[in-house]
């Protein structure tokens, strides 16, 4: 028996344009946060430091994240 490999291309698109509105929507998501962050800083600069420590653990728990997801996808 043979398998045709081309029966599952549609799906491919359809879960390609959704991973794809899934990271824009995540960009918006991010940006916001990120303009919040810096309105934060400037209008209140005692919480400067605090926003940068937590800018950096949010930043190493994103390698973090994606060092598992690459393994994972292994």
């Amino acid at each position: 028996m043979t398998t045709d490999t081309d029966a599952s291309r549609p799906q491919d698109r359809d879960h390609q344009d959704l991973r794809l509105v899934v990271l824009l929507l995540a960009l918006v998501v991010g940006l916001l946060i990120i303009g919040a962050a810096v309105y934060l800083a400037r209008a209140h600069p005692s919480l400067a430091q605090p926003l940068g420590v937590g800018a950096a653990v949010m930043s190493a728990l994103a390698a973090i994240a994606g060092v598992v997801a690459r393994v994972m996808r292994r």
